[in-house]
């Protein structure tokens, strides 16, 4: 099941996209047109195995049965590939990408707060999506993102895919709410006991409901706002701190906090939402009525990659049918390939996370990373980066 990902972000991490031309991305999809990241190719073809992988991944992603028996999808893959794998779990984004910069890791599975970093500093080089067979399954609203690709050129393979949503207690919280108010401007209803997630990330959930509720600020994109947007969305944080019982980035501690009243509404994720519930929790998670931010993470080579080779076969062993439905399962998100919810062991999975419903996904913003060049296309403004996403996170919550 998914475990803890923090998403704090270093402003010095951020900093490296600040002179990166970039154009026009939607906040849920679209390719990041305008960034022009530094010229490297994809390989056009395979050569022999190296003997080893070296991988940067969220915990639950490379799993070979020492964390628990039934979770081992790796010593499958060393087996057919003669690759060893050598795996390092990264608590953040920010680990990962500097992790990367090393040099000493093949591929990464990037969230999209780290990928756009990644490709503008060349850190992750463009993948050829023929060497990888199974890329033709995957799902067709992860390809070509505003996250993962640059002038239709994907940079990576999609692994899964998330949304954050509103979870509620149904016997405390009445009536049942429809949208983000619920944590926003009506927030003081249960003052104390309401919940966010503790990330910089957290600013664009907040400009996602000013996109809805105040259009007099024109936000396209909740990862792309001006400083006039942006102090807005800080201003309603600040405003929300004071009914904030805790923030959150530790999924067995929300598990905990609604199990015993202690949280009452907040943002959560389905596999969050399904925990509590079977711990006795009355809740109930759904996207609201504004839409919601979510996360889609991609298979990203090294541009350094001592191993391509067998960093190209693990892309494709990962989101091969059989695999990517057991990674989907034990971490708690929707697979990336079609065919993987014919795998999975449980049938109703890919219902519950809305894998194959294009329609859910086209309502969920998946993370981006902020830059100066602001990501709607806006030529006459400077946007704000992530940088300073971080430092007003720290003010917000005082």
């Amino acid at each position: 099941m998914r475990l803890t990902r923090t998403l704090q972000a270093a402003a010095c991490a951020a900093a490296l996209l600040l002179t990166a031309a970039c154009g026009s991305s939607g906040s849920g999809g679209g390719s990041s047109a305008g960034l022009n990241p530094p010229d490297l190719k994809a390989p056009t073809k395979l050569g022999r195995t190296e003997g080893q992988v070296n991988l940067i991944a969220w915990a639950g992603y490379v799993e070979n049965g020492s964390n628990d028996p039934k979770a081992d999808w790796v010593s499958g893959f060393e087996k057919q590939t003669g690759c060893q794998v050598h795996s390092k779990v990264a608590a953040s984004s920010d680990e990962m990408v500097k992790l990367m910069k090393t040099g000493e890791y093949d591929a990464v599975s990037a969230s999209g707060d780290a990928s756009l970093r990644l490709i503008a500093s060349g850190d992750a080089a463009p993948v050829n999506t023929e060497l990888v067979p199974n890329y033709k399954d995957v799902f067709a609203g992860l390809k070509n993102g505003a996250w993962n690709s640059v002038k239709g050129q994907m940079y990576g393979i999609p692994h899964g895919r998330g949304a954050n949503l509103l979870m509620y207690d149904t016997e405390k919280v009445s009536p049942a709410p429809t949208s983000w108010s619920a944590v926003f401007d009506d927030a003081s209803k249960h003052k104390g006991h309401v919940t966010a997630y503790d990330s910089p990330i957290y600013i664009a959930d907040a400009a996602l409901y000013l996109k809805a509720t105040k259009p007099e600020l024109k936000i396209k994109n909740p990862y792309a706002l001006d400083q006039k947007q942006f102090d807005a969305a800080v201003a309603l944080l600040k405003k929300q701190n004071a009914d904030i019982g805790e923030y959150w980035s530790d999924y067995l501690k929300e598990v905990s906090a609604f199990k015993s009243g202690d949280s009452v509404v907040g943002t959560t994720w389905q596999v969050i939402a399904n925990l509590a519930a079977g711990e006795g929790a009355k809740v109930k998670a759904f996207v609201p009525k504004e839409g919601s931010t979510g996360w889609s993470d991609t298979w990203m080579v090294s541009a350094k990659a001592e191993h391509p080779n067998c960093a190209y076969k693990w892309l494709d062993w990962i989101v091969s049918p059989k695999v990517n439905a057991q990674v989907a399962e034990y971490f708690g998100e929707a697979p990336a390939n079609s065919r993987a919810c014919a795998e999975t062991s449980d049938k109703n999975f890919c219902t519950t996370y809305h894998a194959a419903d294009e329609g859910y996904w086209k309502h969920i913003a998946f993370w981006n990373t902020p830059i100066e060049q602001c990501l709607d296309g806006r030529k006459d403004v400077t946007c704000v980066p992530y940088a300073k996403w971080v430092q007003a996170w720290t003010e917000i919550k005082g």
